[in-house]
């Protein structure tokens, strides 16, 4: 995980991060968005239509924002990769005010009495079309085309950029930091397939909704496969050596852990071992977990 970075940061600045592609910057940082959700304008600077990308928290200025750097173009997609509420809350009053559809993923509610350490889920998300895998928004001089990677979430899709090779990652992959998975909705089997798919794909750059761009991707999507396979090696370990709830894994796994990321990290865990337990390999009785 990357510290983030001194202040200050280009909050609702428009930034040309390549030619089809404008990156704005929302005003929500925090331990688990770094310095804030990261907005995407797709289109050309002159041209007629454009889609915005991952729209973030429902936040007035943030949305002006966003309108600013539209500009004279008509919004022909409102596109959100997942339903976390720093992704797509402004999806609604973003539509209102420019009669631009809702299209992406699908909805989600997640109703969970389980610890929960990331953003909770968006609830007035209400798309007016959900792309399957494979299907795509185009515009004059872009398409857009859904890549469904669930495992952060269930609904979590990619959009990939045809005409650049690039892929909009929104928290699959990120640019500072692994994604929490979290259950019962993020499933570490689906994530684990989902990132065994990007890796067989020739995606040139990744622009994630948190962090800086990634220019060698498939490179970082195998070091992260093997970096959650290590995870899982480890966690067998550790349950072989006795049985153990998740909160006594912690120490062991995560050295100088900072103290507010220790939620989230007990839910990695929690995610590794119901996999493990899926799989015939791991075993719990109240909250005791134990290899097979």
């Amino acid at each position: 995980m990357a510290g983030i970075p001194p202040k200050p940061w280009p909050t609702g600045k428009a930034e040309q991060v390549e030619p089809l592609v404008l990156r704005v910057l929302a005003p929500n940082p925090s331990p688990y968005t770094y310095t804030g959700t990261q907005t995407y304008v797709v289109g050309q600077n002159d041209g007629p239509d454009c889609a915005v990308i991952d729209p973030g928290p429902n936040d007035a200025d943030h949305i002006a924002s966003i309108k600013e750097a539209v500009g004279d173009r008509t919004i022909v997609a409102i596109m959100c990769t997942h339903t976390h509420r720093d992704h797509s809350p402004a999806a609604a009053p973003l539509s209102e005010q420019t009669g631009a559809p809702v299209v992406g993923c699908a909805p989600l509610v997640l109703k969970t009495d389980l610890p929960r350490a990331d953003e909770a889920f968006d609830t007035t998300y209400a798309p007016d079309r959900v792309l399957e895998d494979g299907e795509a928004m185009r515009g004059t001089g872009w398409t857009l085309t859904a890549v469904a990677t669930p495992g952060h979430t269930s609904n979590h899709l990619c959009f990939a950029l045809e005409e650049s090779g690039a892929l909009f990652t929104g928290d699959h992959v990120m640019g500072w930091s692994t994604s929490v998975v979290i259950p019962p909705d993020g499933d570490m089997g689906a994530y684990m397939a989902s990132l065994e798919k990007l890796q067989a794909r020739e995606d040139t750059v990744y622009h994630s909704a948190h962090g800086a761009a990634i220019t060698k991707p498939r490179q970082l999507v195998r070091g992260m496969i093997g970096h959650r396979r290590q995870r899982e090696n480890q966690i067998l370990r550790l349950m072989g050596a006795r049985a153990r709830p998740v909160s006594e894994f912690i120490p062991d796994m995560y050295k100088g852990l900072d103290p507010r990321l220790v939620g989230a990290a007990e839910m990695s865990v929690t995610a590794h071992l119901i996999d493990l337990e899926k799989r015939g390999l791991a075993a719990r009785e109240e909250g005791v977990w134990r290899t097979i």
